[in-house]
């Protein structure tokens, strides 16, 4: 009797699936006695609170009964972990499934609460990995989107409140692609860069983040005897719509943004179908000039969107400049 490879496939997906189910049972557990520990250690400290150095002594004394017994996860540094995460989540039932104890540990190293929140409310809808979430808060992606978004937004996107209705609200600017492994100070072609994406496409995509799914590269579009080839193709099912990318090694110009007007186009009334939303075209440059962008679009333009890449992580102090730049333009706008 020959049986199905259908069958076998089947089962061998349920028998992952329970594993998996299983896996994070166990660690939703383990985090949550973490922190009911943490509950426990900061409870005994608020009786011994006159004495600073009481809490100290608690987890000190704490460690030492219990990692000979149950191994590291009880040791001094590990116990503070707890203690502290449960004064940053002090409602157990506030506690997500989805993430895992490590993703917790992380989380715990940022003061921001609505950055915490808006960290958490994308790792659960996007079911981050570690990895990818800690790759995320290292690119400082909550503070490039609040450089081009209001706090609120964009925590409201981001916990499904509300959906993303315009690209700027999920376009980012700039795009950080680090882990394409370029040189800022290299010499490459624009195929270079594109070729780096393609092989990062994973990456990429979480880059570029929700709803984004890999269409096409270097598209081909034929116009009464012309060809002409679109770099990349997305569709975002967020915004229900392609986004189409354009790649320049360059500093961007009013050529390159009516090329890109051209595309977009050809995609809306060739390629779009009734239900689907306008095309969205990204200039992805290496420098540009907001006003060249300006005044190269329709003051109405809602469709094409300028995106500078980095090579690099931001640093902290780079990132507080471009803060304080937005601050002074708003004080500068509202205030006269």
């Amino acid at each position: 009797m020959n049986l199905s490879n259908n069958l076998i496939q089947d089962i061998k997906h349920l028998i992952a699936q329970s594993r998996e189910r299983a896996v994070r049972a166990v660690d939703f557990q383990r985090t949550v006695l973490y922190w009911h520990i943490g509950e426990r250690i900061f409870n005994e400290e608020q009786q011994g609170k006159e004495r600073a150095d009481y809490g100290n002594y608690v987890i000190k004394y704490l460690s030492e009964q219990l990692q000979p017994e149950f191994g590291s996860g009880f040791s001094y540094r590990n116990l503070h972990w707890y203690r502290q995460f449960y004064r940053t989540f002090p409602i157990v039932n506030s506690l997500r499934s989805q993430l895992s104890w490590t993703h917790y540990r992380l989380l715990l190293r940022l003061e921001n609460e609505d950055k915490r929140d808006y960290y958490i409310a994308e790792t659960v809808k996007n079911n981050w990995s570690v990895r990818q979430m800690e790759r995320q808060i290292n690119s400082q992606l909550f503070e490039r989107l609040l450089l081009s978004n209001d706090k609120e937004s964009v925590l409201a996107v981001a916990r499904n409140e509300k959906l993303p209705v315009t690209p700027q609200e999920i376009i980012k600017d700039p795009m950080v692609l680090e882990f394409l492994g370029l040189r800022r100070e290299s010499t490459y072609y624009e195929k270079d860069l594109e070729q780096a994406i393609i092989t990062n496409l994973q990456d990429f995509l979480l880059e570029l983040g929700n709803g984004f799914s890999f269409v096409a590269r270097q598209k081909r579009i034929h116009l009464d005897g012309d060809d002409f080839f679109v770099d990349l193709v997305f569709y975002n099912r967020l915004l229900q719509c392609f986004v189409i990318f354009e790649i320049k090694t360059h500093k961007l110009s009013h050529e390159d943004l009516g090329q890109l007007q051209m595309y977009v186009n050809y995609f809306d009334r060739v390629e779009k179908v009734e239900h689907e939303k306008p095309t969205i075209g990204v200039l992805l440059c290496a420098d540009k000039n907001n006003a060249v962008v300006k005044f190269s679009l329709p003051e109405n333009n809602k469709t094409i969107v300028a995106s500078q890449y980095e090579l690099i992580l931001p640093t902290e102090e780079q990132l507080l400049t471009e803060i304080k730049k937005e601050i002074e333009i708003y004080n500068t706008k509202y205030t006269e």
